[in-house]
């Protein structure tokens, strides 16, 4: 799992996705997860349009799917901004790639971060960004990966969704606040585990950032009981994690919520 502290430069950024995949490969890994943003983390909204660009021209996803069939190394691409022609916005799109280097999925993020928080800060994800509508799941030759991307992990209904199609892992690459994050983050993370009895591999964003943001860090990995397997902290960096994954099918049987589960549509109220 790489921890990033990405800039606004691509170029920059692609080399240090490079970087990870190569040492992820030499170090034994199956697979690499990577941020939210990994391609070019920019609030300047002019000056990041000058570096994103559509999908089929975006040269970070060229090179990371290069280094991927060159190291034989599967790759989790948290995301990437990316031009939409069709729409006229961006799509913050989430990438599985495969140790050939081919797309296997494409997620686009589907809950968009729109706040005024009180330290002064104010996001409006969805002036320039697109939502997506469908939600994803892909197989992989350890389990079934659903996609998910930074605020899509507040919607329980969504990981609702990725684990009744059969989700074994759960990806939550993410850019979150330090306030945010250190008031929800785990809990977040180690809830949706424990609802979905599935790992939860979310690699973070952390520090100060080129843009001036501040991001909290702290990448997890959660097993299916919701035990913290790793917390990469504060620091940059490449973490690896061990997914014991006979667990899911130990702890499905231990409390077989997903079983259970009902659909429910009425309600009564007073």
């Amino acid at each position: 799992m790489l921890q990033m502290n990405a800039g606004i430069d691509p170029g920059a950024n692609a080399r240090a996705l490079v970087t990870a995949i190569e040492e992820a490969a030499a170090g034994g890994a199956d697979m690499l997860f990577t941020p939210e943003m990994s391609g070019c983390l920019d609030r300047d909204r002019v000056r990041s349009g000058a570096v994103i660009v559509a999908e089929a021209d975006d040269p970070v996803l060229t090179a990371v799917r290069t280094a991927a069939r060159a190291a034989g190394l599967w790759v989790q691409l948290g995301s990437l901004a990316l031009a939409d022609p069709a729409s006229g916005k961006r799509r913050n799109r989430s990438f599985l790639i495969d140790a050939q280097g081919m797309v296997q999925a494409r997620y686009d993020k589907i809950h968009l971060f729109d706040v005024d928080l009180p330290g002064g800060e104010s996001w409006r994800e969805s002036s320039s960004y697109g939502s997506g509508d469908r939600a994803v799941v892909a197989s992989t030759p350890w389990g079934r990966i659903g996609l998910s991307i930074c605020y899509d992990l507040r919607f329980p209904d969504l990981y609702r969704v990725l684990s009744a199609a059969g989700a074994d892992i759960l990806s939550v690459p993410a850019a979150f606040t330090v306030p945010s994050g250190q008031a929800h983050w785990h809990v977040l993370l180690r809830a949706r585990a424990i609802e979905s009895s599935a790992f939860i591999v979310a690699a973070a964003q952390v520090g100060l950032h080129e843009d001036g943001r501040q991001t909290y860090g702290h990448s997890l990995v959660v097993d299916p009981w919701g035990t913290v397997l790793l917390d990469a902290g504060e620091e940059p960096g490449l973490y690896w994690a061990d997914l014991p994954l006979d667990d899911i099918a130990a702890v499905r049987g231990r409390i077989p919520s997903l079983a259970h589960r009902k659909h429910i549509e009425d309600i009564d109220l007073p």
